[in-house]
């Protein structure tokens, strides 16, 4: 699901004039799993989490330490695009990734969305907990998402990914949406009101990429082309 939380001030981002420039701290995208390194960013994606998922928008989820937005898909080999400021560790931005083949959100708890059953395979994987740090002007939350955006069809088209899957609640189905993805429901949505949920499948194709790129005057590329999964690393090495 999408989560932002944009009131409050921008404190040590004064300013962004591009999330992808790499100057002066500006952000940045990576690829980090939960087990992995730097641990001082996955710490901060989690306590932005959870403030703008618990205590901003009420979302019924767990904090095991009052700290810390967490759940049983953080697991060791979760991967997670995280966009943020190098210089000061500031998580400015992030959505977490789980592989349809494993249990993940929407098979184990919103299979009722999916009019022909929940879409599985190693080509298809799962957007959840896409948020923009709190404390983001309304510019520069605009901004991260923009890049998460390019990094989710970045690293799709290097894994070999087709489709991504998620749920999201109907009242932030329209600025989705205008984000420019090929999507289409699953289903019909369920709830009333602002509970109302809804399921989606987005088609990644180079096409798009390409069209958001320029749409949005972005570089060539915004996740640098190593990312942090050395278990893979090594397997490749062994393999050449």
């Amino acid at each position: 699901m999408f989560g932002t939380a944009r009131a409050g001030t921008s404190h040590d981002i004064t300013a962004i004039p591009g999330p992808w420039e790499d100057a002066n701290g500006q952000a940045r995208a990576i690829r980090l799993h939960h087990r992995g390194a730097v641990p001082a960013l996955r710490s901060a994606m989690l306590r932005d989490r959870k403030i703008v998922l618990i205590d901003r928008l009420g979302w019924d989820l767990q904090s095991p330490d009052g700290l810390h937005e967490i759940d049983e898909y953080d697991q060791d080999e979760t991967l997670y695009l995280i966009v943020h400021q190098p210089e000061t560790g500031r998580h400015l931005g992030s959505v977490r990734l789980l592989p349809s083949t494993a249990p993940h959100l929407l098979g184990d708890h919103f299979a009722h969305l999916c009019l022909d059953g929940v879409p599985r395979g190693p080509d298809v994987c799962e957007i959840t907990r896409l948020v923009t740090a709190p404390g983001l002007t309304r510019a520069e939350a605009l901004q991260v998402r923009r890049q998460l955006s390019i990094a989710l069809f970045e690293h799709a088209l290097e894994a070999g990914i087709t489709r991504y899957t998620m749920v999201t609640h109907m009242p932030w189905l329209p600025s989705l949406l205008s984000i420019g993805w090929d999507a289409e429901p699953l289903g019909m949505p369920a709830g009333e009101g602002v509970d109302a949920v809804a399921a989606l499948q987005i088609f990644v194709n180079a096409a798009t990429l390409h069209r958001l790129r320029a749409a949005w005057a972005m570089p060539p590329r915004v996740l640098p082309t190593a990312w942090l999964r050395p278990e893979i690393d090594r397997r490749e090495q062994a393999a050449s």
